[in-house]
């Protein structure tokens, strides 16, 4: 066990942390949480982080198997990308709003009503969408994506429409039709509430997802003067803790689902890093507790699954991003 997982037992039951981490280690599991899980799950995991990065550690760790801690198309991207490992979740019933707002035969009537156009699919969707999408983006790199099509192609944007609005404002790319989905959570933090805190907080930086309401609220804060351009940032997961770990203010208001500031504060114990909304709380990420991740680990539950010909086509469309350039600040 390294010092880090050592250190962190002290912040959940020792009994369990100690059977959790011997289970994996007598399975060889490695256990693999999302920055949204609860924060007893982050502290026992052997890495933390946005759904793709987690899925790159499983394609190239040497370990049989990977208990993801997330949502369903996480564990899915995870057995995309590494086919021979079994993959597991602790709670299979584990969705996901914003991946659930298209589904694999809507993507194909959208398709067939712009024949010729190129399909950027975000990676919070299923893999059937992605077998049926050209490629995929992560919050931190869709803008390099959507510049990586030809000019003369209409793109198909989904599933997010506030990460497609923020991609189309920075490319500028005019022919981009945008699916109009929302992830529930980051949906509920609109401008209203970060224009509230903002007043409250007047000396505080702030990091905004790209998937939330209030990222265009964001900008005409700078626009107007509310906000120093240099103390507010749209990023995402993976970028708020590269900000995190730069950042000098005392103070930092963050705009996504409330699980992130788990990472936030351990990568910066000096700065104060609060909620923009404390209702952003996703009840599906939380669906992975104490309990059901040792059920997991004790019973081999439960395992994911990809049909074989989908996983190659989903494969493609993600190795196609992968050529673009690994993103530096992360995934979703």
């Amino acid at each position: 066990m390294s010092q880090a997982i050592a250190a962190a037992a002290g912040t959940a039951s020792q009994e369990w942390f100690r059977e959790v981490r011997e289970l994996a280690a007598r399975r060889d599991a490695l256990i693999l949480a999302h920055n949204y899980v609860r924060p007893e799950i982050q502290d026992v995991a052997d890495h933390v982080g946005d759904s793709l990065a987690l899925s790159r550690v499983a394609a190239t760790a040497p370990n049989r198997e990977i208990v993801f801690c997330g949502v369903h198309f996480m564990a899915e991207t995870a057995k995309i990308l590494s086919p021979d490992k079994t993959v597991l979740i602790p709670d299979a019933a584990a969705g996901c709003s914003l991946a659930d707002t298209i589904h694999v035969e809507e993507l194909r009537a959208w398709k067939a009503l712009h024949p010729g156009a190129v399909v950027v699919a975000y990676v919070n969707t299923s893999a059937a969408v992605k077998a049926e999408s050209d490629i995929c983006c992560t919050s931190s790199n869709a803008a390099d994506v959507v510049r990586s099509v030809p000019a003369d192609r209409t793109i198909l944007f989904l599933p997010d429409r506030h990460l497609g609005e923020h991609v189309r404002r920075v490319t500028g790319r005019a022919d981009m039709e945008i699916w109009q989905g929302q992830c529930h959570v980051h949906e509920g933090i609109g401008g209203d509430v970060l224009r509230a805190r903002v007043e409250a907080e007047p000396d505080a930086d702030v990091l905004v997802h790209p998937e939330c309401a209030c990222a265009t609220s964001a900008l005409s804060l700078v626009a107007s003067g509310a906000v120093a351009k240099d103390r507010v940032r749209i990023v995402s997961t993976g970028g708020m803790v590269d900000a995190a770990r730069r950042t000098g203010a005392g103070r930092v208001l963050v705009a996504t689902e409330t699980g992130m500031l788990h990472q936030l504060r351990r990568a910066n114990p000096g700065t104060v890093f609060e909620a923009v909304s404390d209702r952003a709380v996703c009840p599906y990420m939380k669906m992975t507790t104490p309990e059901n991740l040792l059920t997991a680990l004790r019973e081999g539950r439960d395992v994911v699954e990809v049909d074989s010909a989908v996983a190659v086509k989903a494969r493609l469309a993600v190795e196609r991003m992968i050529a673009i350039g690994s993103p530096s600040a992360g995934g979703e």
